[in-house]
Parts: structure tokens; sequence; C-alpha cells
């Protein structure tokens, strides 16, 4: 076997998920984000999995949904019956916007909950949801560490969409960053994380 082969047998072992590498377990593929630049940066190339993201914004309306349209569009055009769930979001949804963004409607689930944490815990532990949203203002270490294991007994990935001052508080996220629009482009800073180098990222929002 030659040593290009031996090479790349030895780099599939690196990336399995399973592999213990000292520092904690290799970081599994992730989910595309249909931003290449965003991709470039995020460990596994894309989105978690599954586990828990938090984004903090500086107020509604920064881009935080529109963060994650190509996903929503991948996981609702999917084989899978699972849907996306939107646990009392700060504004309406717009589904003619939905529509031609070529995302299901049908594939979606709106949650009016007066314990949004609660509701978030319940549909990522559920199975039935590949992915859900919620918006808190306060969140303990506790409830936020419900929120990652329902996220994992469920195979299923949960944004958590917070304020500015949650930026002091510790976090059980995968993933922190806080987001911010500008004129053209929405601003990323990438905080915290597995295999997370703090840096930013500039996108370009259809």
């Amino acid at each position: 076997m030659s040593v290009e082969a031996h090479q790349a047998q030895l780099d599939a072992l690196l990336r399995h998920p399973s592999l213990w590498r000292g520092r904690g377990a290799a970081v599994a593929e992730g989910l595309p984000t249909g931003f290449p630049a965003l991709d470039a940066v995020l460990p596994g190339g894309g989105w978690p999995r599954q586990g828990l993201v938090e984004i903090i914004t500086t107020g509604s309306g920064q881009g935080e949904l529109t963060l994650w349209l190509p996903l929503l569009r991948h996981l609702t055009q999917s084989e899978t019956s699972r849907c996306c769930a939107f646990i009392t979001p700060p504004f309406e949804l717009f589904a003619p916007a939905w529509c031609a963004a070529g995302v299901r409607l049908e594939r979606l689930l709106l949650a009016r909950a007066p314990q949004p944490l609660w509701a978030l815990e319940q549909s990522l532990q559920s199975g039935a949801c590949a992915i859900a949203f919620a918006w808190q203002q306060q969140a303990g270490m506790t409830a936020l560490r419900r929120l990652a294991l329902a996220a994992g007994r469920g195979a299923s990935l949960g944004v958590l969409i917070r304020p500015l001052r949650a930026l002091a508080a510790p976090t059980a996220a995968t993933l922190r960053l806080m987001a911010r629009r500008t004129t053209t482009h929405l601003r990323l800073e990438l905080l915290k994380g597995r295999g997370v180098t703090p840096r930013s990222v500039e996108l370009v929002l259809p």
C-alpha cells in the first residue's frame, strides 16, 4: 500500500467521531450551513448535527433566522418526517417568504408556550424535531445543560437566541456565536465551542 493510501486511512480514522484524541472526541462532520465562508471556520465544516447552539443578538431581526434558511430548506425537503420547530418567536413567521425560499411549510411547527425553555427541551428530546428554535431572555446553567442533554437524547439541534447581556454568563452550548446585521452583511463572531477558534466572519445574506 502506498504512503498516500496509508495517509488517507489515517485521516479517515482521525475524523471518526468516537475517536478519543486526548482533549475530547473528534468533531463529527457538520451540516452544511449554505455559506462556504462559515463552513470553512466551523468545526466539522458546518453546523453541529446535534447539541445546543446559542446565538447572541442585539435585538430581533438581526438575520438570526435567515442565517439558518439554507439548512431549513434542506431539512424540510429531505425524506425524513422530522419537523423544524419555532418556540414562541417574538415576531410572526411570514409564510410567503418561507415558501419563496423553498421551505416546505408543512414541516414547520410553531408553538406558543408560556415556558419556552421547557417547550424547547420537550421538542428536542422527543425525536420528532430535527431542529428547534427558542428565544429566551434568561437561562441558567442548569437549564442549558438540560437542553444540551435533551438534544443528545433526541439526536436533534437546538438553537437558543439570547440578548447581548448573556455574553457574561457561562454556557453549556456546543457552539456560541454573536450575530450583528450591517447594511450589507451579517457579521458573526464565533465565541465559544468545542474546537472553535474565536474569530469573525462576514456573510452576504440573500
